[in-house]
């Protein structure tokens, strides 16, 4: 049996699109995101999950985000040679093309994973 301490812990790699889309240029965007990065995105190996988030709502004082990119790997290393594989030189190409849609920064930042499991919902829950 492996000790807790040795197993890997999953992490998120996020790109947050911190700005906005350029006005009129939405549809492309979205466009490019679904037929061309999402599809490269979910190749990374070892990716067990890709999600793209869109603010709904946040507090006065947030900044602007438009998009955060999340891909889940089961630990830092395989999220490493995931970042290190010819399927992330594929995405250079549309990435560039989707920066010229958009006005400001983009970031990346890793995040171990914390399980504490699903919380459930429904009008029975206390």
């Amino acid at each position: 049996m492996t000790a807790a301490s040795e197993e890997p812990t999953p992490v998120l790699r996020c790109a947050f699109f911190r700005g906005r889309v350029s006005p009129g240029r939405e549809a492309e965007f979205e466009a490019l995101l679904a037929e061309r990065l999402v599809p490269l995105w979910r190749r990374f190996p070892g990716a067990l999950e890709v999600r793209l988030l869109r603010p709904l709502d946040a507090d006065d004082h947030a900044p602007p985000l438009a998009l955060v990119l999340s891909v889940r790997y089961p630990s830092l290393r395989v999220m490493r040679e995931a970042l290190a594989s010819d399927i992330r030189e594929r995405t250079r190409e549309p990435t560039r093309d989707l920066l010229a849609m958009f006005e400001g920064e983009v970031f990346h930042a890793t995040f171990a994973v914390d399980e504490h499991g699903t919380v459930p919902y429904g009008p029975d829950t206390p």
